[in-house]
């Protein structure tokens, strides 16, 4: 009697087969007022006895070594064009434009003072410095051997380390040009050398003999190099003054934007840990995992709002900046979950850097945003001078 029903309702012209005999199995044993309970366990046992019998074939579970193949032809079958995108890293570069704008933000609280051209300069000759560290991180990376399976590594790409190490230092000497003549513009010595300590910052995280981003420092390193270092070196080069006293608003602001760059690096890490492994290299996610390192996420976002709304409070920062970054929330908890969900997946955990940029844009424009709004509106000086 099963064998008739299973062939019966397994056709393809009846539907899915398994929904319509387990409709006819419930409908018979209801009549004939068998409790719910038994109607399941008839319903399993049925079930069971047709899969044993082959009607209903059972898909394997896929085994590790098949996800781990079908794995590297998804990587395999990426194109040119989505290679290239990616070794140009566009979007990372917004690690140039926020500490400028925020800095440039906080000067002109401070003082009513913005410098068109020298904004444009600076951007200019940050964008070249990001360039070099970026280009010559994959050319050190190429030497160690941790992007080897890394196809859009800048050195793959070319097919030539030695021309892109020569690029990199290039790029590195004319954006670093352009930051010293806008410093002497400004007359402002302390900005200079703010900025030397940010470019030797990038050089010792991942250049010979130091190499620091394989000891698992490349986030300090990350954070003081694009926050208080860059940041308020760009907030003295706009300041108009060269003895502009440094504020608790842009000392505040620069630990913000130095929060908001580390976790983009510390997103990056979660799709190379294997191949991280593989060479030496201790970053952070390699001592903690993935799990760990989602859970790190989470508390950082927590703590970059915390620290915002405190700031607000307190008015070291404006109470306009408190206001749009709070609208930027759903920003931080879409960054939360995409971790938490997929730090396992190599394929989708690729774009948690993506998400991170997306973050670091949109609060440090609101937060510079903020700045500027409460200049023209309030027309008056809210920060404590704390340093000299």
């Amino acid at each position: 009697m099963a064998m008739a029903a299973a062939a019966t309702f397994c056709s393809i012209r009846h539907g899915y087969g398994v929904t319509k005999l387990n409709d006819y199995l419930l409908n018979r044993y209801q009549s004939r007022a068998i409790t719910h309970e038994n109607v399941f366990r008839l319903d399993v046992r049925k079930l069971h006895s047709i899969k044993r019998r082959n009607l209903i074939p059972l898909k394997p579970r896929a085994s590790r070594n098949e996800d781990q193949i079908e794995h590297e032809n998804e990587v395999n079958n990426i194109s040119k064009a989505t290679l290239i995108w990616r070794a140009v890293k566009l979007p990372m570069y917004t690690v140039a434009f926020i500490p400028i704008s925020v800095g440039s933000a906080a000067a002109y609280l401070q003082t009513g003072k913005y410098f068109a051209k020298r904004y444009f300069m600076l951007l200019i000759s940050s964008v070249l410095v990001i360039a070099w560290l970026n280009l010559s991180n994959d050319v050190y990376d190429f030497d160690t051997g941790a992007d080897k399976n890394k196809k859009e590594s800048v050195v793959n790409l070319l097919g030539s380390r030695t021309g892109a190490h020569v690029i990199a230092w290039l790029l590195l000497g004319l954006g670093f040009t352009g930051l010293t003549l806008v410093s002497i513009e400004a007359k402002s010595i302390r900005s200079i050398l703010l900025l030397a300590c940010a470019v030797v910052c990038g050089y010792i995280y991942q250049c010979p003999p130091f190499r620091l981003s394989y000891m698992g420092l490349g986030e300090p390193l990350c954070f003081a190099a694009f926050g208080p270092l860059a940041t308020t070196a760009f907030y003295l080069l706009q300041s108009g003054r060269s003895e502009l006293p440094i504020s608790g608003t842009i000392v505040s602001s620069s630990i913000l934007v130095g929060l908001t760059t580390s976790l983009i690096l510390l997103c990056s890490h979660f799709h190379q840990i294997e191949d991280d492994k593989a060479v030496g290299k201790i970053s952070p996610l390699v001592r903690l995992g993935t799990e760990g390192g989602a859970k790190v996420v989470k508390v950082a976002v927590g703590l970059l709002y915390s620290l915002a709304f405190l700031l607000g409070l307190s008015q070291t920062l404006p109470f306009y900046s408190l206001v749009l970054c709070a609208l930027t929330l759903p920003v931080g908890r879409l960054v939360s979950s995409f971790v938490e969900e997929n730090h396992k997946d190599e394929t989708k955990i690729f774009m948690a850097k993506y998400y991170c940029v997306r973050l670091h844009t949109v609060f440090g424009g609101a937060l510079a945003a903020g700045m500027v709004a409460a200049r023209m509106f309030a027309r008056r000086q809210l920060p404590h001078t704390v340093l000299l």
